[in-house]
């Protein structure tokens, strides 16, 4: 089985973005454009709007226009857009506008006051409406007008695409196209990361559905524009005091012009821009801005997937983790494996687990089958690759005459104690820690050392996948 989310992303180390100039933050505003390309019996669609508007518990009007709704639509396209245009053209902040293609063609003079301020205009899909429903032919035929429609309104093709109301088809089908820059159909992360979709490595920039002024049409929600602001500024002051900290990250603001673009609403936004305009090291790019500089500075470098190899490739590669017992890495294979086991501590942690489900038996055999350390097989050049590089990181294989008569010696006490070979991670120690392991363990009963030599192969698989997978 094969389990396609990622629940890893970066992990504990997400990379440093060295966004340009040093900035400790990246905030980038979206402004959604919908208006005319919404659910609209004139669209050809079969009911009325209901979704981002001021009206309470609005539901859709099968087969009639709802006047209200569509007023409120427009308020956006005469009004909201732009207040908003002189706002952020005044505080020289670009914004990246996500246009549905049929609202794009219905508002002509927007589109144009869009482009001569700079503003990138990226793909919102045909129409906003949903997807999740479409077949794959009917969404990628959607999907290819919309480019299509886009270009020819614009002038150019997007560069960046993001749905909203998609399948769970959407991403991959976009990023099938090969024409986008980036894809933001996420909220994942706080930072891009790169998706591969077959022979295609597809920048991903995630977008946000909390620091968006929808929730001033959802409930629980925003009711005035200070609260909107309040929530701006927390968000903005733990990612700054983060990248302060050495940890810079991407902050994205979701607008919408018949929402944030009321008077009343507008006004925290305002004292937003006001806030991050205060502080230094802050980057208001543009998405494409954030694809362009994420290429260039982290550029996608593939490596063998251990979710997406065949069983006898898996084998192959990690049969010897376990010394001497592909039997691990085989039944391993056969777990619920993902991206999350695509690392080192995740692939370790599948193996382990085959591992400590075994028989008594099975892992007294994985035990019996470690070589003694020091021992007869070193000397004979017969151990495992694994094995000859673990036992030289600790100087076992450059012993002075005493000291592996010392080693013999405990080996033989311990084998005829305990029957199974003395193990230890032998990198995370030295000689003299080695030794004294040994001596203070041969005290031991049987049952506690099972138990801890069992502890010993599991760390030691850990760090041989450490060396080998990122």
């Amino acid at each position: 089985m094969r389990y396609p989310r990622d629940m890893l992303g970066y992990g504990p180390t997400p990379p440093d973005p060295r966004w340009p100039g040093g900035a400790r933050i990246a905030v980038q505003f979206v402004l959604n454009y919908e208006e005319g390309g919404e659910n609209c019996i004139l669209h050809g669609d079969a009911a009325s709007e209901a979704f981002l508007s001021d009206i309470p518990g609005a539901a859709p009007w099968p087969g009639q226009r709802h006047w209200n709704m569509e007023s409120i639509y427009e308020y956006g396209a005469r009004a909201g857009f732009w207040r908003l245009h002189r706002l952020f053209t005044g505080a020289d902040i670009p914004l990246t506008i996500y246009g549905v293609a049929t609202a794009l063609a219905r508002n002509p003079s927007q589109v144009e006051a869009m482009k001569a301020a700079g503003w990138e205009i990226a793909s919102h899909g045909l129409k906003w409406i949903e997807h999740k429903d479409m077949g794959e032919a009917e969404e990628r035929a959607a999907i290819a007008e919309a480019i299509r429609l886009h270009s020819e309104v614009v002038g150019a093709p997007p560069r960046g695409w993001y749905t909203g109301r998609c399948s769970a088809n959407t991403v991959r089908l976009v990023a099938e196209t090969g024409a986008f820059d980036y894809i933001s159909d996420t909220y994942d992360d706080d930072l891009p990361y790169w998706l591969e979709v077959g022979e295609r490595d597809q920048l991903i920039i995630p977008y946000t559905l909390e620091a968006n002024d929808m929730r001033f049409a959802t409930s629980p929600g925003w009711i005035t524009g200070a609260q909107f602001e309040s929530y701006l500024k927390d968000a903005f002051d733990t990612l700054y005091a983060e990248g302060l900290a050495g940890r810079p990250a991407m902050m994205t603001v979701g607008l919408h012009n018949r929402l944030i673009g009321r008077p009343g609403k507008v006004a925290g936004l305002r004292r937003f821009i006001e806030h991050i305009q205060a502080h230094e090291g802050v980057w208001t790019p543009r998405r494409i801005d954030i694809a362009e500089h994420w290429a260039r500075a982290h550029p996608h470098r593939r490596f063998e997937r251990p979710s997406r190899m065949d069983k006898a490739r898996f084998v192959e590669r990690f049969g010897g983790i376990y010394e001497h017992s592909p039997w691990v890495a085989e039944r391993a294979h056969a777990l619920e494996l993902g991206p999350a086991h695509d690392c080192a501590t995740g692939l370790a942690n599948a193996l382990t687990r085959v591992f400590r489900s075994a028989s008594r038996e099975e892992r007294l055999g994985v035990l019996r089958a470690h070589p003694d350390l020091a021992g007869k097989l070193a000397a004979a050049r017969r151990l495992t690759a694994e094995s000859t590089a673990e036992q030289a990181s600790a100087g076992l294989d450059a012993l002075t005459d005493a000291e592996r008569a010392r080693f013999t010696e405990l080996n033989a006490r311990y084998m005829e104690k305990h029957g199974f070979p003395f193990i230890i991670a032998v990198r995370d120690h030295d000689k003299a820690g080695i030794l004294h392991a040994f001596e203070r363990r041969l005290e031991h009963d049987s049952e506690a050392e099972f138990a801890e030599a069992c502890r010993q192969v599991e760390r030691i698989a850990a760090l041989r996948l450490a060396a080998i997978l990122p």
